[in-house]
């Protein structure tokens, strides 16, 4: 992926970037892969908003991901690589030898044309699908399962990757994209590869219409709001918040742990994640 920059035919434009899609192949997606993508706004299942600023933003039409990979020793061919909107990751349209298509998230260096596998049989390259004690010492991952047959949940974003650091009894020691270190069950399949896309990141969204496009509705500082609204509001001019800033539930907004206390994986943490 490459960055280009945009025309300053505007004063919107001046600062935007967007991605050149080189390596897209195809506009269309797969039909079958397609399901209907339902806008909650950032309510929960009674109405109530439990994630604010959530709203409006283009519609989308969802891709099913095979994060699972559960097709053991079934090859398949790589035939389109294409863009995903609900996500930051490009996804490859895989034919399988059987005849079934499915997504799968697209890593650095897998091109059209190239052949995958998942299995304990398969060869340690770019996106095979093998179980985490087969894996070589110091090889990046990503879509890591966390529980066996479950499907990867960990290391699904553009850029990231893990990397497999020590094996003993039944678990593989992992270092995640965060800097924790965490034991994973041996038998939970992980996805060779870094993941493409990597530079995301350094994108420049350029105008507030481009945040809406994407479902993100404008934040009003707390500070300017009336005393009664947030705990950061009133006084005559411009007033810190008064002590350690604050939601405007009154809660604490930095620093304030909000993991809870006696999780079950918590003694398979090795190391907790380096801190930002």
């Amino acid at each position: 992926m490459a960055i280009r920059k945009i025309n300053p035919t505007s004063p919107g434009q001046r600062g935007m970037t967007k991605s050149d899609y080189s390596e897209v192949t195809t506009s269309t997606p797969e039909k079958s892969l397609l399901r209907t993508l339902n806008k909650k706004s950032g309510r929960n299942n009674t109405g109530r908003i439990t994630c604010r600023h959530k709203g409006g933003g283009v519609k989308r039409a969802y891709r099913v991901i095979d994060f699972k990979r559960e097709k053991f020793g079934i090859p398949a061919t790589v035939k389109t690589i294409e863009y995903d909107p609900n996500r930051n990751v490009r996804i490859s349209l895989c034919f399988y030898a059987d005849g079934e298509k499915r997504y799968i998230l697209t890593p650095e260096g897998l091109n059209v044309g190239d052949k995958i596998i998942s299995g304990p049989e398969a060869p340690v390259q770019t996106g095979n699908a093998i179980p985490l004690e087969l894996i070589p010492l110091g090889t990046f991952v990503h879509n890591i399962e966390m529980t066996p047959g479950r499907g990867g949940i960990l290391v699904r974003a553009a850029g990231n990757s893990a990397q497999v650091m020590a094996k003993e009894g039944n678990y593989v020691t992992v270092k995640l994209p965060s800097g924790e270190m965490r034991m994973i069950r041996k038998e939970c399949l992980a996805t060779i590869g870094v993941l493409g896309n990597s530079e995301f990141k350094n994108l420049s969204i350029g105008k507030a219409g481009r945040k809406r496009y994407l479902g993100v509705r404008p934040t009003v500082r707390g500070v300017t709001m009336n005393p009664c609204d947030h705990p950061h509001g009133g006084g005559e001019g411009k007033t810190g918040p008064g002590g350690n800033p604050k939601t405007p539930w009154g809660k604490p907004a930095l620093g304030y742990k909000t993991r809870k206390k006696g999780k079950a994986s918590d003694k398979l943490i090795v190391r907790r994640r380096n801190k930002r």
